[in-house]
């Protein structure tokens, strides 16, 4: 901890370890005039995890007006890898947040992206996220999101060639099911554990899986793991309308959060995965 305080340039009054996370430790770290939050895990584990949520913070702070922590610095010491970030105090959400956060995650949603992919490979969760350029997003999402998670749980031995038959018949039908819409920069993990209010009562985003991908997907995340209110979704489609069915839609979106889950995890998420996945062998 000192080499990397050091290495920051920081003399700290306090340190308070913060629980919740299952991937990295994390600090509270005081100073006399300012306060950070401080991740740090092992470099050889995760190379590069650090550098690569770097850069997706940076690129969400420049492309909307969501409140995105601050990057003060990402780096090495010894074998373990850290970022600093600035401290968010946790406040009570504002009369509008829920409007606020919905009109801005869909103007960032409408600014037109080059490719599908990412600039390099980037992590989700503890999971290494593939972002090679595609010109259409059946191609991305079958190739660099399905595929790969079903061969992983194949070569486990928890999907067998009956799962992966119907892995095929589902990224098949994808360029049909999926509206056609330009690449949006996603948050690409958008669930409730990654958001935080504000002290002036705003939402905060962090721990994102940046790619640029279809903009149901970030939609679907919110709605996985508990939902966000529907101000959220109501103030989203005034800004940037959803294609008509994106509600039932958002199940084609379950399929790569709950294999990436499967295949960290396994138990529970591996038979939610298998049946999202046969759920699409009867789609109409």
């Amino acid at each position: 901890m000192q080499k990397i305080l050091a290495d920051c340039g920081l003399q700290a009054d306090r340190t308070t370890v913060i629980h919740g996370g299952d991937i990295n430790e994390a600090w509270q770290i005081a100073c006399a005039d300012k306060t950070y939050f401080l991740k740090i895990n092992n470099a050889g584990l995760y190379p590069g995890m650090f550098q690569a949520e770097a850069a997706g913070l940076e690129a969400l702070r420049e492309n909307s007006n969501l409140y995105i922590p601050a990057v003060i610095k990402s780096g090495k010491a010894i074998n373990k890898q850290y970022l600093l970030l600035e401290w968010i105090e946790k406040g009570q959400p504002a009369t509008d947040c829920w409007e606020n956060f919905g009109r801005e995650l869909a103007r960032l949603h409408q600014k037109a992206q080059p490719f599908f992919g990412w600039t390099s490979d980037n992590y989700i969760g503890r999971l290494k996220q593939p972002n090679n350029k595609q010109d259409t997003w059946d191609e991305f999402y079958t190739e660099y999101r399905i595929m790969p998670l079903v061969e992983m749980l194949f070569n486990k031995g928890l999907f067998n060639r009956t799962d992966i038959n119907a892995a095929g018949h589902y990224c098949n039908q994808l360029d049909s099911l999926f509206p056609v819409e330009h690449p949006s920069l996603l948050h690409g993990d958008l669930w409730s554990g990654n958001y935080t209010i504000t002290p002036d009562g705003q939402a905060c985003i962090f721990d994102p899986a940046v790619y640029f991908g279809h903009r149901e997907m970030d939609l679907g995340m919110t709605r996985l793991f508990g939902g966000f209110d529907e101000r959220f979704y109501a103030a989203y489609n005034e800004v940037y309308p959803l294609e008509k069915g994106w509600e039932k839609r958002l199940k084609l979106t379950e399929a790569y959060p709950l294999l990436v889950h499967a295949v960290l995890f396994g138990g529970f998420y591996t038979g939610r995965a298998r049946e999202i996945l046969s759920y699409f062998n009867d789609w109409t």
